[in-house]
């Protein structure tokens, strides 16, 4: 006799909305600060290296610890650490907004992410717990999966829209009302679920994994920043050295923190990347459009976010398509093609020219947006079907953690790759001083201060000229790159899910 599995009702319901609140909020975070980075230029005056710390340190902490957290949740109950989560998520946010340090925003900004690694894979398990039915429970990941996309893609609007009211500060204050309904509503609708056979948290592990994403991160931003020096050369050898003790440990633990296992299956394995790669691309670039509308083009920080719109409205148009074609075509085509859609939105913007592209920077970015979406949402469901029901908690967690880990390195790497780019290309006019041009030198938001505060100066224009040039050049450079990576994609797609996706059909 076949047992049906009891179907979700209204509390349940009520508490999947509950629920996705703090995910568009913990997703937003990831970009939220895109359209502040000229007004944090301008009043804390980070350095380049600190600003890409203060842009990429939340998405760096957050992914270190969600499997580390994801384990906790087991053994201390789901809710329990939701609910901690979410008071120190505020605090941490209420500590963002008041900072008066690059140094310190940067500490509050790390906090924020740990807080942030409490609340996903808690998310995502009590809506397992919560959605028994197959198919209902299908729809209920459908929707954590569209709510944290169009979260991190809402972000620079409704960042536009408080910057154009508020300080720079205001943005990290939209924890505090979704947190708060949280703490209210969350103990009435959300069960509790505690993992009485739930493995041990092995604190070595925890510890390895997060230090060896620290120092690779440490790595890329000081060789883009300053070449090869020493300091990255240790640091390099140091992610390397945590990252193979880290793996031998899984392997001799009883209980790994992270089962190996799971990444010798090729469709997993290659999900996985596509999914990183869609968050990498993504996130990187989205950063330099808010620069660009808004440092190069003048907008005002509400403006920009406005003409961000577009591209969430393409993200979420290619998902409702995707999910209609997939019912007759195979998902590796879906993937390949969405793929080279998105080399093509990077290849409209290697044509931008200083401020006059507008419709150039819109077309492009709606492109790449359309075409980045499908694989994200194709590949989340890839991996929930590929890897063993016994292990779907753990997979969970492995697909928070690329989307995070994705989404943080593109700021770094695309970054890191920006920074040198435009270092390289920007050329000081004659006659600046010496404050100014070591500004300028660093950000184009450096030059855009300096040039506010002595507007009526000789240089104050050309100077302007200059570092604006530099900065469409760099944005041409990441481009270029993005190209490349998503062209690369396209190919590891179509040929091992491919191959995989014929077994499956022989079989």
């Amino acid at each position: 006799m076949t047992m049906t599995a009891p179907r979700a009702g209204r509390r349940e319901w009520i508490g999947l909305v509950v629920l996705a609140l703090p995910t568009v909020l913990l997703s937003m975070d990831l970009t939220v600060l895109h359209l502040a980075i000229p007004s944090i230029s301008s009043e804390l005056r980070p350095t380049g290296p600190e600003l890409l710390w203060i842009t990429d340190i939340y998405g760096f902490a957050l992914a270190g610890f969600l499997i580390t957290m994801g384990t906790l949740g087991d053994r201390v109950g789901r809710r329990r650490l939701l609910l901690i989560g979410a008071v120190a998520f505020t605090a941490a946010s209420v500590l963002a907004a008041l900072s008066t340090s690059p140094g310190m925003l940067i500490a509050t900004r790390a906090l924020l992410g740990v807080a942030a690694s409490t609340l996903m894979p808690s998310t995502l398990s009590l809506i397992r717990n919560m959605f028994l039915d197959a198919r209902q429970r299908s729809v209920a990941i459908g929707v954590w999966i569209t709510s944290f996309m169009v979260g991190a893609m809402l972000g620079p609007p409704v960042g536009g829209v408080l910057l154009e009211w508020f300080w720079w500060g205001s943005v990290f204050l939209l924890a505090i009302p979704v947190m708060a309904l949280l703490l209210v509503v969350g103990p009435i609708v959300l069960p509790e679920y505690r993992n009485e056979n739930a493995g041990k948290l092995d604190l070595p592990s925890a510890l390895l994994s997060l230090l060896a994403v620290l120092s690779l991160v440490y790595a890329v931003k000081t060789v883009a920043s300053h070449g090869l020096t020493a300091t990255a050369a240790v640091s390099l050898l140091a992610a390397i050295v945590l990252s193979v003790a880290f793996v031998r440990r899984q392997k001799v633990l009883a209980t790994p923190l992270l089962d190996l296992d799971l990444f010798r299956n090729r469709t997993f394995a290659t999900a996985l990347t596509a999914m990183t790669i869609c968050s990498l691309v993504m996130m990187g670039s989205n950063l330099f459009v808010a620069q660009y509308l808004q440092l190069v083009l003048g907008l005002t920080p509400l403006k920009a976010g406005l003409w961000m719109i577009p591209s969430t409205l393409a993200s979420i148009t290619a998902v409702m398509i995707v999910q209609r074609l997939v019912q007759r075509f195979r998902p590796a085509l879906l993937m390949s093609v969405s793929f080279v859609i998105a080399a093509l939105g990077f290849v409209v913007i290697t044509r931008v020219e200083g401020p006059d592209s507008l419709g150039l920077v819109l077309t492009g970015t709606c492109v790449f947006a359309f075409g980045l979406a499908a694989p994200g949402v194709l590949s989340a469901d890839i991996l929930v079907s590929s890897g063993p029901p016994e292990r779907a908690g753990e997979v969970s967690a492995i697909q928070e953690t690329s989307t995070e880990l994705g989404g943080a390195f593109g700021l770094a790497i695309l970054g890191s790759i920006f920074n040198a780019a435009y270092r390289a290309g920007v050329t000081v006019p004659a006659g600046t001083p010496d404050t100014a041009a070591s500004a300028a030198r660093d950000t184009l938001g450096g030059a855009v201060a300096a040039s506010a505060r002595e507007p009526d100066r000789p240089w104050s224009a050309s100077l302007l000229d200059a570092t604006r040039g530099a900065f469409v050049d760099a944005f041409h450079t990441t481009a270029l790159v993005s190209i490349a990576v998503v062209l690369l994609t396209a190919a590891l797609v179509a040929t091992v899910l491919r191959r995989t996706e014929g077994q499956k059909a022989v079989h």
